[in-house]
Parts: structure tokens; C-alpha cells; sequence
């Protein structure tokens, strides 16, 4: 991999720029290191302009200017997803941290956990509570390099979806955390940085 790709950073729903930072610290790859917000989320400020998944999207395509690693948690794997199907040629590899990765999650046992979080925090905009999407049909295409990050104590997204996501990604592979919660990127880091770092130097 090109020692000078950027690697960029994204949340899950909590929008928290800082997530991944003790990650990011800690990994050995020479990349620029980017932590995108979701405006209207955490710390970043709300922009009129976005009004949906699509925006957010876009937001991501803005930093698709050289070869990009992608490294998301939770509902930022949805979008790196997205990503990489619409623009592979930018994207060198895949992170994803206990994300739905656009699959139908409760039927591989997860948590609804929306209303609660939506309860827990009213400023967040309709639509991230009601928007889907189902990637599980293209997902077979796609031949970016895909570390899987789960933990086996995570009932947002528990083990079987992580295991799901592998069997779809041709290029995937799985590691379980025992023990580890939806946090555990941020939570484990010492133990999650060296795992990046090898799949940052699988060639492509």
C-alpha cells in the first residue's frame, strides 16, 4: 500500500470524532489521518444541507482524492460500504467495526436499539431513525481487502453479522473479540491497532 494514502476515520450514529483517535494514534502506517463528523451529530455542527444518507455519502466521496483507506464503526461501515461499491478505484482497503454493513441485522439476532437511541437523543434528525438499506446483493462484487472487527458481547451487532458479512465479502476476513462490546475499537485499541495495521499492508 502506498505509504502516503490517507486513512479515513469514520463514526458510527453517536458522531463522536474522537472514536477512533486512540486507534489512530497508535497505528504505524504513514497515512494523513482524517476523523469525519456527520453534521448534526456529536460535536460537529448542523448543516441545512444535509437531509439524509445521501448527503453524509457525499461527504464521504469529498475525501475520496487519493488512495484512501476507510476505517468506520457502526453506522459508518453502512456508508464505507456504499463507498467502496460506488468508488472502488479510491478505496485500497476496508476497516468495519461491529457494523450492520447494510444487512437486515434482526435476523441474525441483533437489538433494535433505534428507539432507545433516538429517545436518548432528540436532536438527531428523522431520518436516521427510519432510513434502510440492504447491500446484502451487492456485496459479492466487491474484491477491496476487509478487516471485520467484532466483539462477542455486542447486541447491536452481534457475532452473526459479522459472520454473514465474511461469507458475502470475497476479500474478508473476521476477528472476534471476546468480550468486546460495540465500543471495542475505542475501548481495545492496543489490541485493534496491530490488526489494522497488518491489513493496511495486504497488497492490492
Amino acid at each position: 500500500m502506498n505509504p502516503l494514502a490517507k486513512l479515513l476515520f469514520l463514526p458510527g450514529a453517536s458522531g463522536n470524532t474522537g472514536f477512533w483517535r486512540p486507534v489512530a494514534e497508535l497505528i504505524q502506517h504513514g497515512g494523513e489521518r482524517i476523523h469525519l463528523g456527520w453534521p448534526g451529530f456529536g460535536q460537529t455542527p448542523s448543516d441545512p444541507e444535509i437531509q439524509g444518507f445521501d448527503d453524509l455519502l457525499a461527504l464521504v466521496f469529498a475525501q475520496l482524492d487519493q488512495p484512501t483507506a476507510l476505517i468506520a464503526q457502526s453506522m459508518g461501515g453502512v456508508l464505507a460500504l456504499q463507498a467502496a461499491l460506488a468508488r472502488p478505484e479510491r478505496i485500497t482497503h476496508l476497516v468495519l467495526a461491529v457494523t450492520s454493513g447494510g444487512l437486515p441485522v434482526l435476523e441474525h439476532g441483533a437489538e433494535d436499539w433505534r428507539e432507545a437511541f433516538a429517545a436518548a437523543h432528540p436532536h438527531l434528525p428523522d431520518w436516521f431513525t427510519t432510513a434502510s438499506e440492504n447491500l446484502s446483493d451487492r456485496l459479492p462484487s466487491m474484491s477491496i481487502p476487509t478487516l471485520l472487527l467484532w466483539g462477542d458481547a455486542d447486541p447491536i451487532s452481534p457475532v452473526g453479522v459479522g459472520q454473514r458479512l465474511a461469507s458475502l465479502l470475497p476479500a474478508a476476513h473476521l476477528v472476534i473479540l471476546p468480550g468486546g462490546t460495540h465500543d471495542l475499537a475505542m475501548e481495545r485499541a492496543h489490541e485493534i491497532a496491530p490488526l489494522i495495521d497488518r491489513h493496511l499492508s495486504t497488497p492490492v
